[in-house]
Formats: structure tokens, sequence, C-alpha cells
């Protein structure tokens, strides 16, 4: 990608390694505020384009640390496969290309809250699972800590549910997961269109090989 190599030439110096630490951290703050106030710490950063326009400009990014369950048990599974594969992702990519990632999910979220009305990080964080699976496809987990299973399936099984919601939402949940995806589209679109050619041509050539050898 000539354009990503471009951009960390010229502002790579300024990533943030481990960024997943700190907005984990925050999460797990945000989580801790929810349980003494009753929820109200998350109520006063969850985004809404309405209360934006009136001047809580600081809901435009804030809602990004919203923790994405109210379990004690869960959030910290949650939190801590965050750090994983945000950590195995940023190993991978260098700490530029991931920050850059994780920036464009936020834009895209952003985006899709003002299309819509109402943004939240769920998207974004689904972002990073799919990343993380399109790297680390073999990689297994212990579904339910018992089962076995690679990342890839739990990966379909979840674009197989996007596609569902989208097949059966309105147009501003169609725009919403669009945009809200927009990393995934900017970071994986070219390999899976490449891909997608790859198999054309594939089956094609499968096709004639056929045709000439039938008689």
């Amino acid at each position: 990608m000539n354009w990503m190599d471009r951009l960390e030439r010229k502002f790579g110096r300024h990533s943030v390694p481990r960024i997943m630490y700190f907005i984990t951290g925050v999460m797990l703050a945000v989580f801790v505020g929810d349980l003494l106030f009753g929820g109200r710490v998350s109520a006063l950063l969850a985004f809404s384009r309405g209360l934006i326009l009136q001047g809580q400009v600081w809901r435009i990014i804030t809602f990004i640390f919203l923790p994405p369950n109210s379990s004690v048990i869960w959030i910290v599974f949650s939190l801590y496969f965050y750090c994983l594969m945000g950590n195995a992702l940023e190993s991978a990519w260098g700490t530029f290309r991931f920050n850059l990632f994780y920036l464009c999910g936020i834009v895209g979220c952003i985006l899709a809250g003002f299309v819509t009305g109402y943004g939240v990080n769920h998207f974004l964080n689904m972002s990073l699972f799919f990343a993380y699976a399109a790297v680390f496809p073999d990689n297994q987990l212990m579904l339910f800590f018992i089962l076995p299973i690679k990342v890839k399936w739990l990966a379909l099984a979840d674009i197989l549910y996007f596609i569902w919601m989208f097949i059966i939402g309105g147009w501003p949940s169609r725009v919403a997961i669009l945009l809200a995806l927009l990393n995934i589209w900017l970071f994986f679109g070219s390999d899976f269109f490449h891909y997608l050619k790859q198999q054309m041509g594939y089956w094609k050539t499968r096709q004639q090989f056929r045709r000439n050898n039938r008689f």
C-alpha cells in the first residue's frame, strides 16, 4: 500500500505503542465508574448527535471508551482479548499501521454516528476481531473456556451475522455497518478483491479444462 508507506514515513514518529493498554485501561475505569455511580459515567460519554450539536463535543471521541458489557466476569475477559488482539496486530503490522487501522475505525464510527444519529463502538471492536482473524486465522480460542475453535470460524459466524443484519436492517443500519467497518475496507479490501479475482480465474480454468476433456 503505497499511500500507507508515505503516511508512515511522514507521521510514523508520532505513533503510540501499545495503545490498546491505554484504551482498555480507560474502558475499565469507565466500567468501575458505572458500578459506583449507576451507569452515569457511560451516559456522560456516549455518542449523541443531538447533544454534540448542543455543545457536548467530547462525545465525538469518548464513546470509544465505553465498556463492551456490564458483567464483571466478562469485562475482564473482553479487555484481555482486546489487548491480545491489538498487541498481536501491532507486532505483525508495526505500531504506525495498527494506530492507523484503529484511527480509521474510529473515523468510520463517528461518520456512522452522524449519519444515523447514534454511534457505538461495537463495530470498532468487531473490526479488531476481523483483522485479527484475517492475519491469524488458525489461532485457537477456548469457546466458553472449554471448546477449542479457530478464530477464522468465529469470524465467519460474525460475518454471517453482519450480513443478516445488513439485509434485515433499514438504510441507517446498513450505512452504519459499512462506515463503521471503514478500516476493514481500507486494509483488506484490495486483498479480498484480489482473492475473488484469483478464484474466478481458477474456476474459469477448471471449466475450460472440463469442456476440452468432455469427449
